[in-house]
């Protein structure tokens, strides 16, 4: 059984990511209204590309039209979330516990116990939100990564 939400939109469903969704999740993670003001130079000329996609868990979140609303990056050894993005116009909507959720369902499926996630501070409340614990600080790593980040813990048969 597909994962899968119904809102005043229609349904949305969680399917693997493939390698023509690449130029949608660039432009999802470019555009994202998160990573404006100081948090831009992260994802400036960030790229998403078909081979990241072949080597890693991706997932997207699409509506009945097909349209790709968010997605997620597990990456399996060490196991963490890599990437999640929910589109601009798509939050408040249920989408990223929907992906949460399909995560969990992955990782138990690999075996996991637990991912980690590093995430970006204005995201906190949300993974907290779903189950995941704080366990500590990733100092800022410049020039890439110029602020501290919360690392939290996301318990695969915990949450929400």
């Amino acid at each position: 059984m597909r994962p899968s939400i119904t809102g005043r939109r229609g349904a949305v469903h969680v399917r693997r990511a493939v390698a023509r969704d690449a130029r949608r999740l660039t432009r999802l993670v470019t555009t994202s209204r998160a990573y404006e003001g100081p948090f831009a130079p992260m994802v400036a000329g960030y790229r998403v590309g078909p081979d990241y996609i072949e080597a890693h868990a991706v997932h997207v979140a699409v509506d009945d039209d097909g349209r790709v609303l968010g997605f997620y990056a597990l990456i399996l050894s060490p196991p963490e979330l890599d990437l999640m993005f929910v589109a601009d116009d798509a939050q408040g909507r249920g989408i990223g516990r929907l992906l949460v959720g399909h995560l969990r369902d992955e990782a138990r499926r690999a075996g996991l116990t637990a991912v980690r996630v590093v995430a970006h501070p204005p995201a906190e409340g949300f993974y907290r939100g779903v189950g995941a614990e704080r366990t500590g600080t990733v100092a800022a790593n410049p020039p890439a990564v110029m602020w501290d980040r919360p690392e939290l813990t996301l318990t695969v048969d915990g949450g929400p």
